[in-house]
């Protein structure tokens, strides 16, 4: 069986920068053995964001990707504040916030771009939990997406 870093290797992926708080929060936070991730958002590799609202500047296969790279930013903040994504045992729970149009209304496929890429990295038992994928009028910078999770850690 692989592991988590071997999945996460062979899809061929690059992890973005961690990102840095832009606000009084913290990243990430250990409690026994629960790992919380504050909200992430769209980290693009050069430390740039993905902008746009799905509806009027991305259509929905746009922001799924969005999703994915909100996925790859929290995957480099479990790295860089735990040091390996070996150390998570499983996916608890997600919480995936969409940045949409009010008549837009497939939020959960846009956030299945992090939850696809979470199942593919600690398979589909663990890397799979318990999940909401909400509409927002707005979010932070305009980014079209923006994702908080909870994770068992070994």
């Amino acid at each position: 069986m692989k592991t988590a870093e071997e999945n996460f290797a062979a899809l061929g992926l690059t992890l973005p920068p961690a990102p840095k708080p832009l606000g009084v929060y913290k990243p990430c936070l250990v409690d026994g053995k629960y790992l919380y991730l504050s909200g992430h958002g769209t980290v693009k590799e050069d430390g740039s964001l993905i902008i746009g609202r799905i509806g009027v500047d991305m259509d929905m296969e746009a922001g799924k990707l969005a999703a994915r790279q909100v996925g790859l930013a929290m995957l480099a903040t479990i790295k860089a504040n735990i040091g390996s994504l070996n150390k998570v045992k499983r996916v608890i729970k997600v919480l995936g916030m969409v940045n949409a149009t009010a008549d837009f209304e497939r939020h959960p496929y846009v956030i299945n771009g992090c939850s696809e890429l979470f199942s593919a990295v600690w398979g589909e038992e663990n890397g799979i939990g318990v999940r909401s994928a909400v509409g927002m009028g707005s979010l932070p910078d305009n980014i079209p997406v923006e994702i908080e999770a909870m994770f068992e850690l070994e």
